[in-house]
């Protein structure tokens, strides 16, 4: 059987989105299949250390940092967030129904291989450097997501 490709753009930084993007790609990487996870805007908050970092910013990149969450612990829900107590109650049910959280679920796709790609063009607006970002990513424009995603039989928009 040959090994079909899946992409995934994640564009969102909620964590019930980003929960949504893990589970697929995890998924389709179970079934054997190759994942590309290409991470842009808001959807690389979720890459973010989770301690502070120094770097280097201009006065508007600097503001960006200190106003976005930092990593996947910190992400809220895109609905009924309740100024964070929606994805505190959300991780508690997960917890009792022993539902992987997210950050399990990142560590998973690293295990099985799942490329993540960080968007360079975003972490430039954003402000956001490669050191603020997690381990094992690569890093690449929008042309290097169109040439996996011509490669893909299913591309995602999460």
């Amino acid at each position: 059987m040959e090994k079909t490709k899946k992409t995934i753009i994640v564009f969102s930084g909620d964590l019930d989105k980003a929960m949504a993007a893990f589970v697929i790609a995890n998924g389709a990487a179970a079934m054997g299949d190759e994942v590309t996870m290409f991470f842009t805007f808001w959807g690389l908050n979720i890459l973010r250390r989770p301690e502070k970092v120094k770097a280097k910013k201009g006065f508007l990149q600097a503001m960006f940092g200190a106003m976005m969450p930092r990593g996947a612990g910190r992400l809220g829900l895109s609905k009924m967030n309740f100024g964070g107590m929606g994805a505190k109650m959300m991780k508690i049910v997960m917890r009792q129904k022993n539902v992987a959280g997210l950050e399990e679920l990142m560590a998973t796709a690293r295990e099985q291989g799942i490329k993540m790609i960080a968007c360079t063009m975003s972490m430039d607006v954003m402000g956001i450097t490669r050191e603020e970002l997690v381990d094992g990513l690569e890093y690449a424009g929008v042309a290097t997501y169109l040439a996996e995603a011509d490669e893909s039989n299913v591309n995602l928009f999460i």
